[in-house]
């Protein structure tokens, strides 16, 4: 079944413009809420995922994270509010619900 979703992309610049070091804090946040699936292969949560927009490394967060993982989703705001991260909003997509996603 398809679902129209919200997304938010955090971007590895802060909001002056200066880019947020580590370089990698894209995979590290990622990866923390990742788990392993039965292949071994690593599994981005649904819902954080990191993602290639306008060739820019980006932490792409659905809305509705918000609802069925809110202490993740807090965690990832925080961080990108903490680090004064520019978040813009994506518009709403249609995707098929998925526990994966392929690498950057």
């Amino acid at each position: 079944m398809k679902t129209l979703t919200a997304l938010q992309a955090y971007e590895g610049v802060r909001e002056d413009g200066g880019s947020f070091r580590p370089s990698d804090w894209i995979e590290r946040l990622s990866t923390v809420v990742a788990t392993f699936g039965p292949d071994h292969r690593l599994r981005y949560a649904n819902g954080v995922q990191p993602r290639m927009i306008n060739g820019r490394k980006c932490l792409v967060v659905s809305q509705s994270l918000r609802r069925e993982n809110p202490s993740v989703y807090e965690f990832v705001l925080h961080f990108a509010r903490t680090n004064h991260l520019r978040i813009r909003e994506e518009p709403a997509t249609t995707q098929e619900p998925s526990s994966s996603c392929a690498n950057m």
